[in-house]
C-alpha cells in the first residue's frame, strides 16, 4: 500500500486537532446546560452571574480543569427548593460538589451515581429528607461525606461499607433510627451520628471514635460507657456478652456475680458512713470559714484555706434587674447565672491553690505600658468583690472591684488545655495588640486548672446590649450618627488587627464583643481568643455572623473577619439580631435576608425602625447597606479589606456630616493611626 503524500496527512493532523477544542466545548456545553438547569430549580434569584454573556468557567462557584466542571462550591448560596433529577448526573467530571448552608428540601436525586469521579460531598445544613439514596452507596472514588443537620431517616445503611476509601462521614443532626450497623471502613477517620434516634452498642469498629461523635442518641458502650447487661469484664473492644477472660472467667462467672451482691446490712453502713462524712466535712468547712487568719503574707493567706473566706467577697450579682454591664455581657446575662455567685475572686483563688501560687512560682503577668508597673496583683484579685457579667463560648466573664475602688473585667477560660509553653506564645501575640479602638489584654493567669484573662472594665457593655436591650416606648433611640461613629471605630479596630501580620484575625466578630465608653465609644474586644481553645472545642450554635467557608473556628482568615463585620454592619443597619435563629419565615440568615428584600427593591423594609425617623440620611444608610452586603459576599475573594471598609465608612459619614472629619475615640476630628 502506498503512502500517504504528505500534504494528505497534514490535512488529516489539521482536521483531528481542530476536533479536540470542538470535543472540549461540546462537554463544557453539557456541563453548562446542567447548571443552568440547575439555575433554574433551586437558585433563580440566587447566581445571577451564571449567564450566557460570562464564560462558564467563571460563573460563581464553578472550577474546571481541562475543559471540564470538576467542582461546584455553593455553601450559604441562598439556593432553595429540591433538586431536579437528571442534572447533576450530567457533571461527569465533578470531584466536588459542595451545597452546604442552604435551603434545599427533598432526597438526594438517583443520578448521583453517575459522578464516577467525586470525591467529596458537602450537604450539611440544609433540609433533605429521606433514606440516603443507593446512589451514594456507587460512589467509590468517595472519601468525604457531610451529610449533617438534615432530616434524612431511616436506618443506617450497611452499604456504606462499599465506600472502601471513605475517610469522613458525617451524620449528625439528623433522624437516623435503629442500630449503627457494622462498618469496616479502613481509612474511616472522622465520624459523628449525635443526635439521632440511635439506640444499642456501638459497633467495636467505632469504639475508638471520641465521646461526642455519639451525643443525643441512646447509644451505648465504648466511648459512653457499658451497655445495660455489660460488666468490667467485659471490655469496649470486645463482643458484647463475652467476658474477656475466656473460658475461665466463663467458669468463675456464677460466683463473681455473687461477690458483688451486697447485702442490706452493707448498704445500710454504707449509707450512715456516707452521712457521718458528709457531717465531719460541713464542720471542717464551718471551722475554717471562722477561722481568723494569723498571717499578713498573700503566701500565707493562700496556704491557711483563704480561698474560702475572702474579704469581703460581695456576692451581689449585679445586672440581675436587666441593666447591660459591661465587657461583652448581654441584657439580662446575669439573671441567668446560678444562684449561689461564682466571681473572678474565686476563681483567681482556686488557680493560685491548684496552680502552686503558694510558692510564689505564679502570677499575675501584665502587658503593654502596666508591665513596668504593675497596679495590682494576684492577692488584690483575691481580695476583689465580683459579679457576673455573661457568659460565651470561650469562657465566663466577671467584674471585679478592688480595694481600692478601681474595676477590671475578667474572663475566666474554658476548654483551654494547651501546655503553658505554647499558651504564653499565643497569648502574648494578642497582649501585643495595644489601640485605642481595641480594648487592651492587661494581664492573664496561667494554672493547670485555670486560666484568667485581664481587661479594661467597659461600664456602658455592648453593642449587642445597647441594640437589642430594651425596645419599650421609654427606650432612646440610637440615632444614625452614633450608629455610624460606633461603626467606624469597630472598623478602625479590627483594621489595626490586621495591620499586625498577613495572619492576623480578630476570630469572632459579633455585637457582643463591641464594647462601649461613657460616651458610646467603641472599642473592639475578645480579639484571638479562638487561637487558645484545642482541636475538640465546639460552640455550643452556629453563630450568624460567621463565614459560610470557615470549618474551623480556630482558624479564621482576615476575610473571614470581613465578612462577620458586614453582618455586623447589617445588625447596626436593620435593628435585628443574625444569633436569633432566622429572620423571617424562610429560613435565610441575616445577609441573604437583606439581599431579598434589596433584590425586590423594598429597600425601606431593611432598616431599623428607630433609622427610619431621622431625615436626610437615607443616601447614607443605603450606601452602608451596600458596604455591608459587599463585606458578606459568600466569596471571601470579593469582600473588600477592612482597611478599605473604614474608609468608606468615614467617606459616608463625612457626606451626611457635611464634610467635616468624623469624630471618634482618639478626639474631635483626630483620624487615630492604625
Amino acid at each position: 500500500m502506498a503512502p500517504m503524500p504528505a500534504p494528505a496527512v497534514a490535512l488529516v493532523v489539521l482536521v483531528l486537532l481542530s476536533a479536540v477544542p470542538g470535543y472540549f466545548s461540546d462537554d463544557l456545553n453539557t456541563d453548562a446546560q446542567a447548571l443552568q438547569a440547575l439555575r433554574s430549580a433551586v437558585g433563580k434569584s440566587a447566581l445571577p452571574s451564571w449567564n450566557s454573556s460570562t464564560p462558564t468557567c467563571n460563573w460563581q462557584g464553578v472550577t474546571c480543569e481541562n475543559g471540564r466542571v470538576t467542582e461546584l462550591r455553593l455553601p450559604g448560596a441562598g439556593l432553595m427548593g429540591t433538586l431536579p433529577s437528571n442534572v447533576l448526573g450530567n457533571l461527569s467530571a465533578l470531584r466536588t460538589l459542595s451545597l452546604r448552608y442552604n435551603a434545599l428540601t427533598g432526597p438526594i436525586p438517583d443520578d448521583l451515581s453517575r459522578l464516577s469521579e467525586l470525591r467529596a460531598i458537602y450537604f450539611q445544613h440544609n433540609s433533605f429528607s429521606g433514606e440516603v439514596p443507593a446512589s451514594v452507596f456507587t460512589l467509590k472514588n468517595l472519601v468525604r461525606l457531610d451529610l449533617a443537620g438534615n432530616k434524612f431517616s431511616g436506618e443506617i445503611s450497611p452499604d456504606f461499607n462499599k465506600l472502601n476509601r471513605l475517610g469522613t462521614l458525617f451524620l449528625d443532626g439528623n433522624s437516623f433510627t435503629g442500630e449503627i450497623p457494622k462498618l469496616d471502613l479502613p481509612t474511616l477517620s472522622q465520624f459523628n451520628v449525635s443526635y439521632n434516634k440511635l439506640n444499642g452498642s456501638i459497633p467495636k469498629s467505632l469504639r475508638k471514635m471520641p465521646k461526642d461523635s455519639f451525643l443525643g442518641t441512646g447509644l451505648c458502650g465504648g466511648p459512653l460507657g457499658l451497655c445495660p447487661g455489660e460488666t468490667a469484664l467485659t471490655p469496649a473492644g470486645s463482643p458484647e456478652g463475652q467476658p474477656a477472660g475466656g473460658g475461665a472467667a466463663d467458669a468463675g462467672g456464677a460466683s463473681s456475680t455473687k461477690k458483688k451482691k451486697l447485702s442490706g446490712g452493707a448498704i445500710a453502713g454504707i449509707a450512715i458512713g456516707c452521712v457521718f462524712g458528709v457531717l465531719l466535712l460541713l464542720a471542717l468547712i464551718f471551722f475554717l470559714c471562722r477561722k481568723k487568719s494569723s498571717s499578713s503574707t498573700p503566701a500565707a493567706a493562700v496556704e491557711k484555706g483563704r480561698d474560702l473566706q475572702m474579704a469581703p467577697m460581695d456576692m451581689e450579682l449585679k445586672g440581675q434587674n436587666g441593666s447591660a454591664a459591661g465587657n461583652g455581657a448581654h441584657v439580662g446575662a446575669a439573671a441567668a447565672a446560678p444562684a449561689v455567685a461564682t466571681t473572678a475572686a474565686v476563681a483567681a483563688a482556686a488557680a493560685a491553690k491548684t496552680g502552686g501560687a503558694t510558692g510564689g512560682s505564679k502570677k499575675l503577668i501584665f502587658f503593654g505600658p502596666m508591665a513596668a508597673a504593675p497596679p495590682f496583683d494576684l492577692e488584690d484579685l483575691l481580695r476583689a468583690s465580683a459579679e457576673v457579667l455573661g457568659k460565651g463560648a470561650f469562657g465566663t466573664a466577671y467584674k471585679a472591684v478592688m480595694e481600692s475602688g478601681s474595676a477590671v473585667a475578667v474572663k475566666r477560660l474554658k476548654d483551654v488545655d494547651l501546655p503553658e509553653p505554647e499558651f504564653r506564645e499565643r497569648i502574648a501575640a494578642i497582649g501585643a495588640v495595644q489601640h485605642e479602638l481595641v480594648v487592651p489584654l492587661r494581664a492573664y493567669y496561667f494554672s493547670k486548672d485555670e486560666k484568667l484573662l485581664v481587661y479594661d472594665y467597659m461600664s456602658m457593655g455592648s453593642l449587642s446590649a445597647l441594640l437589642h436591650g430594651n425596645r419599650a416606648s421609654g427606650r432612646t433611640p440610637l440615632d444614625w450618627e452614633t450608629r455610624s461613629a460606633i461603626a467606624l471605630a469597630a472598623a478602625r479596630g479590627v483594621a489595626h488587627i490586621h495591620s499586625t501580620g498577613p495572619t492576623a484575625s480578630h476570630g469572632n466578630i459579633k455585637s457582643s464583643n463591641v464594647l462601649l465608653t461613657k460616651n458610646y465609644e467603641a472599642r473592639v474586644s475578645d480579639h484571638g481568643l479562638p487561637t487558645l481553645v484545642g482541636p475538640s472545642f465546639s460552640p455550643t450554635r452556629v453563630s450568624g455572623y460567621r463565614a459560610p467557608e470557615v470549618t474551623d473556628i480556630r482558624r479564621v482568615s482576615q476575610k473571614a473577619d470581613v465578612y462577620s463585620f458586614g453582618v455586623l454592619l447589617l445588625e447596626l443597619l436593620t435593628g435585628k439580631a443574625p444569633t436569633h435563629a432566622v429572620v423571617n419565615e424562610e429560613g435565610l440568615d441575616l445577609p441573604r435576608w437583606v439581599q431579598s428584600v434589596v433584590r425586590e427593591e423594598w429597600t425601606a423594609e431593611v432598616f431599623d425602625q428607630e433609622l427610619l425617623r431621622y431625615q436626610n440620611v437615607e443616601e447614607e444608610m443605603v450606601q452602608l447597606l451596600q458596604l455591608a452586603i459587599d463585606c458578606s459576599a459568600q466569596h471571601p475573594d470579593r469582600r473588600p479589606s477592612m482597611s478599605e471598609v473604614a474608609a468608606r465608612i468615614d467617606e459616608i459619614r463625612r457626606s451626611s456630616l457635611g464634610d467635616r472629619p468624623a469624630t471618634d475615640s482618639a478626639g474631635e476630628g483626630e483620624e487615630p493611626s492604625l
